[in-house]
C-alpha cells in the first residue's frame, strides 16, 4: 500500500536520492547533504509543533508499505517571503498608441517583485519515473491538500505553487542562458542553490532594477517564458485540477510560471469532509477514496476503498493500520 507521512531525519538518504534524480532546476531539492538535512530537521519541528506556525516547512514521503521504499515527495510551506524575500517577475502587458498615425502597439515587460509574502506554498512535487503512472502523483499531490484541510487555521488564505521552468534535454536553460546569466554571472547551479540556502541579497544586489522588455529578448528566451518543463507537465494538470491558475508571475532564473488559488476554494480542502471511524475485516466499495488523518501532527494519508454511510466511513484493518487510526477517531475523506 502507499502512505503518504511526514518526513523527518531518518529520510536523509532517500531525499538526497530523490534530490539526485530531480536534475537542474529543482530549487527546493538541492544535491545538498546539509541542506537536505535541516530541511528534514525543519520539517520534524514543523509536524511536531515545535516552531511558530508560519515557519513550518512540512516535507511528505511517499511510502510503499510493505518495503519501506520511498518513491516520492511533497511539501507545504506555511508561509513564504516572511524572512527572506520571495522574488518573480511580473508578465505586464503594456499598450502604446500614436493617434496621428494611427498606430498602436501592444508589448510585455518583466518586472521583478515580491508579492507574495505570507502565501502557503505547496511544492516539491517529485516521484521517480517509474512511479509516475497509477496515480501515486495525484495522491502525493492531494495528499498537501488535505493536510491544509486538517487545520487550515495554520496556513494563509492564498496557495501558490511554482513550477519549473523549460530546460533542453542536454540541461541548457533558455531563459536562463539568454536573460538571467546576462545579470547573475555565475552557473545556474549556484544561483539555484544559493536561492534557497541565502538571504538573497545577491538578487536584491544584481537583479535588474528596470523592466524588462520581451520583445527583445531572444525568440529562444521569449517562448519558453511562463512554460513549464516537460516533466511538471502532469503536476501543472493536477494543480489546474485543483483551481490553480497562473497568475501572471514567473521565475526570475528558468521563468517557469506561478499558479496559486484561495486556500478554501482548491478542491480537495473545499470538498473533503470529516467522518468517524468503523473498522471491519473486509470493505466493500466500488471505487477507492482518498483518506487521511484529521490533524497535522499526526498526518497520514492513503487512498484505499472504504464504506461511507452518513457520518461513518468504514475502513479495513489494514488501511486503518496504515493511517494508524482506531475505531471512532476522526479522518478526513474524499470520493
Amino acid at each position: 500500500m502507499l502512505v503518504v507521512r511526514p518526513a523527518g531525519p531518518a529520510d536523509l538518504d532517500h531525499l538526497l536520492e530523490l534530490a539526485i534524480l530531480s536534475g537542474p532546476g529543482f530549487t527546493s531539492l538541492p544535491e545538498d547533504p546539509d541542506q537536505l538535512t535541516d530541511r528534514l530537521d525543519l520539517s520534524r519541528d514543523s509536524f511536531t509543533g515545535s516552531l511558530p506556525p508560519q515557519e513550518r516547512w512540512y516535507t511528505l514521503m511517499l511510502e510503499e508499505s510493505d518495503t519501506g521504499d520511498v518513491d516520492g515527495i511533497g511539501s507545504v510551506k506555511a508561509a513564504v517571503g516572511l524572512k527572506r524575500p520571495f522574488f518573480s517577475y511580473r508578465v505586464v502587458n503594456n499598450a502604446s498608441s500614436s493617434p496621428s498615425l494611427d498606430i498602436k502597439i501592444e508589448h510585455q515587460t518583466l518586472v521583478l517583485v515580491n508579492e507574495c509574502t505570507g502565501w502557503s506554498e505547496v511544492g516539491s512535487l517529485f516521484l521517480k519515473a517509474d512511479r509516475r503512472k497509477g496515480g501515486a502523483g495525484r495522491l502525493l499531490s492531494q495528499s498537501r491538500y488535505m493536510l491544509i484541510g486538517a487545520e487550515p487555521e495554520l496556513f494563509a488564505e492564498t496557495v501558490l505553487a511554482e513550477l519549473r521552468g523549460v530546460f533542453t534535454p542536454d540541461g541548457a536553460c533558455p531563459f536562463w542562458d539568454h536573460v538571467a546569466h546576462k545579470f547573475f554571472p555565475m552557473e545556474f547551479d549556484q544561483a539555484d542553490m544559493m536561492t534557497g540556502s541565502t538571504d538573497k541579497q545577491f538578487i536584491l544586489d544584481l537583479a535588474p532594477r528596470h523592466p524588462i522588455y520581451v520583445n527583445l529578448l531572444p525568440e529562444a528566451a521569449r517562448a519558453v517564458i511562463g512554460k513549464v518543463h516537460p516533466q511538471g507537465v502532469p503536476a501543472m494538470a493536477l494543480l489546474e485540477s485543483e483551481g490553480f491558475r497562473p497568475n501572471g508571475l514567473v521565475d526570475i532564473f528558468d521563468a517557469g510560471p506561478t499558479v496559486s488559488c484561495p486556500r478554501d476554494h482548491i478542491r480537495t480542502v473545499r470538498d473533503a469532509r470529516r467522518m468517524t471511524v468503523a473498522i471491519a475485516p473486509e470493505v466493500e466499495a466500488e471505487l477507492p477514496s482518498l483518506i487521511s488523518t484529521d490533524c497535522v501532527g499526526a498526518f497520514r494519508a492513503v487512498r484505499q476503498r472504504a464504506s461511507l454511510d452518513g457520518d461513518i466511513a468504514t475502513l479495513s484493518s489494514e488501511t486503518a493500520d496504515a493511517l494508524r487510526v482506531r475505531a471512532g477517531d476522526t479522518i478526513r475523506v474524499k470520493t
